[in-house]
């Protein structure tokens, strides 16, 4: 686009033409306008053409999980409660991506309320398998090509796993680094915002447009900008660890024999320094206090929707009623746990430049409804730490 040998039009046309062969089979979108998509390209491309910057990402489609808000599309957060509901403002990431130039040609489908209770859309490679749960419109929309990029977030494991199965990138960023305003809220120290790609740069692209900038924010500003960040350093190898996590028996053994091979081919490189790496005993209670902490507040901020059991699914009722019976005083406790991990994790890190670890506990299992593999994603959701989610190769 940049050097003219197609425009935002053509680029948008051709998306919309491979949602119109796949989305049938594949049921990715939860709202769709093709007009509203075509009048924003048709903005970028009189910008460009008139000579203006039309922003880094200007005239990229990219997929909107429905549970951020946008000025002129609904957002019905995976719930026949909210059909139809328009928010009449963008939330601040979608609002990022718009100022850069994205278009935006609908709503992804999302679990309800971005909890456990699958929708209709169904794995790329294989319809009859499961996506992944809370994110999986905006995965199946970045892997089957009908957009580029697309937004997600992760309160468990719903970028990283959606993304294993559907062999894209998925990246959920520190918590904090990408800002919450204007979108649904289930718990307060675990959503996080973040995104799906083909692509590490277009991972890299996104993650800029949609994080938070300058001095406004001036502990991640002064992070995000210090050198030794961002370069390992000449003078030694890169110290990786791999990672057996407290789920790793329950993990498929092709699983842990791919992670093995995988590690001893980067063990293998020059550059590499590999180290088998066992998590400290206290991240076993990591499970169980994401419990306490996930139910608790589910149960308070869809107090209102418990009381409407009809129009509330089972997996979502089963939630809040185990969440109503937990005491302030366990929760409390369990964000104290959170803390207290989240800080042992982060001295852990200190002593590594990667870790490795499995995105998921195998493969995509078959049946839309087919109960999740314990894994570890909900661990580095609980310490906030980033999680890169790489398609197996």
């Amino acid at each position: 686009m940049q050097d003219g040998k197609f425009s935002a039009r053509d680029y948008l046309a051709a998306c919309l033409a491979r949602i119109e062969a796949v989305e049938p089979q594949l049921r990715a979108w939860a709202h769709l306008d093709s007009a509203l998509a075509e009048a924003c390209a048709d903005e970028v491309d009189a910008a460009r053409w008139a000579g203006r910057d039309p922003g880094i990402l200007g005239g990229v489609p990219v997929g909107v999980k429905d549970i951020f808000n946008t000025l002129d599309m609904p957002t019905q957060m995976g719930s026949p409660i909210w059909a139809g509901f328009t928010p009449g403002n963008d939330s601040r990431v979608v609002h990022y991506l718009r100022m850069a130039g994205a278009v935006f040609p609908g709503k992804t489908v999302t679990a309800e309320f971005a909890v456990h209770t699958p929708g209709p859309t169904r794995n790329p490679h294989n319809p009859e398998y499961m996506p992944g749960t809370s994110s999986s419109g905006s995965a199946v929309a970045v892997a089957a090509g009908m957009v580029p990029l697309a937004l997600g977030t992760q309160t468990a494991g719903s970028i990283v796993r959606p993304a294993s199965y559907c062999g894209v990138y998925g990246f959920k960023p520190s918590f904090g680094l990408v800002p919450r305003t204007g979108m649904l809220k289930t718990t307060d120290t675990l959503d996080t915002v973040g995104l799906f790609a083909r692509t590490v740069d277009d991972v890299a692209l996104m993650f800029e447009v949609v994080r938070v900038h300058g001095l406004d924010y001036p502990v991640l500003h002064r992070e995000l900008n210090r050198p030794d960040r961002r370069v390992k350093g000449a003078d030694r190898p890169w110290r990786v660890a791999v990672v057996a996590g407290p789920q790793w028996d329950a993990a498929e053994g092709y699983a842990r024999q791919a992670l093995d091979g995988f590690a001893a081919r980067l063990g293998r490189e020059p550059g590499a320094e590999v180290t088998r790496v066992e998590l400290p005993d206290s991240l076993r209670r990591a499970h169980a206090v994401h419990a306490v902490i996930y139910d608790r507040t589910l149960a308070y901020y869809f107090r209102d929707e418990f009381q409407k059991a009809s129009l509330v699914s089972g997996v979502m009722y089963e939630i809040i009623a185990r969440g109503n019976v937990i005491t302030l005083d366990q929760y409390k406790q369990a964000l104290q746990e959170q803390t207290a991990l989240a800080r042992e994790f982060d001295h852990l890190l200190g002593e590594y430049d990667v870790m490795l670890n499995l995105a998921t506990g195998g493969e995509a299992l078959h049946g839309l409804e087919s109960p999740d593999r314990p894994d570890n994603c909900l661990i580095w959701t609980l310490c906030g730490v980033p999680a890169p989610g790489t398609p197996g190769r």
